[in-house]
């Protein structure tokens, strides 16, 4: 996962501003920002966010001066606000909750055991497909309150934060291994002969083109992909 795209225009922003930042990708957006663009831009309904509920899809047709509509059960039901915990005895530390979830709700490492710290957990969710051997239960955290009055501002402001923070750290991994990667491969390039069974240096030099080829190809796509 990547950093959010700023919103589009001021609408968009507003929009944003008024959805729980569960991060769920229920509403059929890869996040909260990339749905509130939508709408602004005419993409999407106001009723496609389950965890927002009602009152949340009643505040985005206000924002959005768009008739009201009742939820659209096709991207879920409206239901309280929930966390997840790891049934300890059955985590086997593969780490891909962690990886799937948008908030860094989740710590661990690698077979060893994980742990969620509830505060951050926002509930979307994406963690449970990926546990191998279901050990991540669902938890009910607001009774029988739902939708966005199972939601505070402050929680809704801390979800965003955290998940500002765990795409830049994201990014930032990434960046580091790319590097760590390129210096790797320069390094052995400048002393091709040493890393290959090629012993030709006709050979050599032409595998050489290639390569540096090739390289200059990835760096060219990693300049023009979004971050």
């Amino acid at each position: 996962m990547t950093l959010p795209a700023l919103p589009h225009s001021e609408l968009a922003s507003r929009i944003l501003d008024a959805l729980p930042q569960t991060q769920c990708t229920r509403c059929g957006y890869p996040d909260c920002v990339g749905y509130a663009n939508a709408i602004a831009q005419g993409q999407a309904d106001i009723n496609q966010c389950p965890p927002g509920g009602q009152l949340g899809a009643d505040r985005l047709a206000q924002i959005a001066v768009l008739e009201i509509k009742p939820l659209n059960p096709a991207f879920g039901q409206e239901g309280p606000r929930s966390v997840v915990y790891i049934d300890e005895d059955w985590c086997i530390g593969c780490t891909l909750c962690i990886d799937a979830c948008p908030t860094d709700a989740i710590i661990g490492s690698n077979k060893r055991m994980h742990t969620v710290i509830e505060r951050f957990c926002t509930g979307c969710e994406l963690c449970l497909p990926v546990c191998p051997v279901d050990c991540i239960v669902l938890e009910n955290a607001s009774g029988t309150t739902t939708g966005w009055s199972a939601w505070s501002p402050a929680q809704a402001q801390l979800a965003r934060e955290r998940y500002a923070f765990s795409g830049a750290r994201r990014k930032l991994a990434k960046d580091e291994k790319t590097q760590t990667m390129q210096a790797l491969a320069k390094a052995k390039l400048e002393n091709l002969a040493a890393h290959s069974r090629i012993i030709e240096p006709q050979v050599l030099a032409q595998k050489k083109v290639i390569i540096e080829a090739a390289m200059a190809r990835a760096r060219a796509k990693r300049r023009t992909d979004p971050d």
